[in-house]
């Protein structure tokens, strides 16, 4: 039964030939010619979907970019110990990684449209989920890799890794001068990288590719024993990394759950709230429309917070209305976030219907029942315009007779309305 179970389970099912994969992962790590003009391409075709926000021009991008060749190179390098693939791996992903800066920083600094859009602004800053991706996104990429039927989980390793988005962001940041956004982009490229390289890594042992053949034992234990070393070099900090942004996530929700829970919930309007998690010690700042706390609740509050295991986060309400503002419009320039013109014209728009939006559904069975006479009614606000004065919002009732010879009292069907709606005004039409 347990033969069974590992047959079914069995990577060394439908493997391709060792000779044939590291071949075709030598031959894929290269950029020469026609795959240096692709990159370009597809970095270009990436930049302008993160300029428009464009998920599918920035997906299409992923599709023909070349750039997991050399990193899977790199895996498989160090996976059998050969040198020389990872020396050109390496060098290759120095020239891929170079010119996607350049073209992507020309193409933004050109670009008259430089506003920071959510595409962009997702490539700045990563997180635990970012590492995993990373990580089953290379297991999947080098197990397709190595089968005789290659099916389609390429293309989906490609979008889901995103290697060009974190890339042309880093160029956006070097072309506006804004550091903040290309030191995280970039730290996100690296993570990819890394984590990739590292399944790859991982996956090349388990399927026990052979290790590459050198000159002489000495040479051989000098290589085996060099690239081990940049195998934990890189194992170390990714570990590290993966770790940190754990912690980092962990930190975001509890403090998250603790505003909710203390604040949102209790009442309060929270109108601005900002986390600092690489200071020291960690801050919370955070603001309220109009409640008011005092020293007493502001240490009761902190001593709540670190209670939930935030021993060393300081928990900063911040009550002074010009500090409050000031700390707002930072924030809006720090993130450059543009509303635009079409939803302010939207959220105006709601306003207005908000005016003349009928809350009374069942006044209309009410009618039915006090005023049986009537046989078709129809209930509105309306606008009227009286020269230069102010425009004043009225019901309009509209109604038909059953029969014609049957009288409704209207003054009574006035008066019963504007008891019923509080209103000063009520217009009365019949058929």
């Amino acid at each position: 039964m347990s033969n069974k179970i590992f047959d079914f389970i069995n990577l060394q099912n439908g493997e391709e030939e060792k000779s044939k994969v590291l071949e075709n992962v030598f031959s894929n790590t290269s950029f020469r010619g026609s795959n240096l003009w692709i990159l370009a391409c597809a970095i270009i075709i990436a930049s302008i979907g993160l300029n428009v926000n464009s998920t599918a021009v920035i997906i299409g991008a992923m599709l023909i970019s070349p750039l997991m060749g050399p990193i899977v190179g790199a895996g498989f390098a160090l996976g059998t110990y050969d040198f020389t693939l990872l020396k050109k791996s390496g060098k290759n992903l120095i020239v891929a990684t170079v010119v996607s800066l350049l073209v992507s920083s020309i193409y933004f600094y050109v670009s008259p449209f430089k506003d920071v859009e959510s595409e962009l602004l997702a490539r700045t800053s990563p997180n635990i989920y970012d590492v995993l991706i990373a990580f089953f996104g290379g297991l999947v990429g080098v197990i397709a890799i190595t089968r005789v039927e290659k099916g389609n989980p390429i293309p989906g390793v490609a979008i889901a890794t995103a290697l060009m988005p974190p890339l042309c962001t880093a160029g956006y940041g070097i072309a506006t001068m804004n550091f903040s956004f290309f030191i995280g982009a970039f730290y996100l490229y690296i993570i990819n990288c890394f984590f990739i390289c590292i399944a790859t890594f991982f996956v090349v042992k388990y399927l026990k590719y052979p290790a590459a053949s050198f000159k002489g034992k000495r040479f051989e234990k000098k290589i085996r024993l060099g690239i081990t070393t940049i195998v934990v070099v890189m194992i170390i900090p990714s570990f590290y990394l993966a770790y940190n942004l754990f912690r980092e996530k962990k930190f975001i929700n509890t403090v998250e759950e603790f505003i909710n829970s203390e604040f949102t919930l209790q009442g309060f309007t929270v109108i601005y709230k900002k986390l600092n998690y690489n200071t020291n010690p960690k801050t919370v700042d955070i603001a309220f429309l109009n409640n008011k706390i005092n020293e007493n609740e502001v240490e009761f509050y902190n001593r709540k917070l670190a209670s939930k295991g935030l021993k060393n986060t300081v928990l900063n309400i911040k009550q002074d209305k010009d500090d409050i503002k000031s700390e707002i419009l930072n924030e809006i320039n720090k993130q450059t976030s543009v509303v635009s013109e079409k939803d302010i014209l939207i959220n105006d728009l709601r306003k207005e219907l908000l005016k003349y939006k009928v809350s009374e559904p069942g006044i209309i069975k009410e009618l039915n029942v006090l005023f049986p006479a009537l046989k078709e009614v129809s209930l509105g606000k309306l606008e009227r315009f009286s020269g230069t004065d102010s425009t004043t919002v009225e019901w309009l009732i509209y109604y038909q007779y059953t029969n014609s010879k049957d009288q409704v009292d209207k003054k009574k069907l006035e008066s019963w309305l504007k008891q019923r709606l509080l209103v000063d005004k009520v217009l009365i039409l019949q058929e």
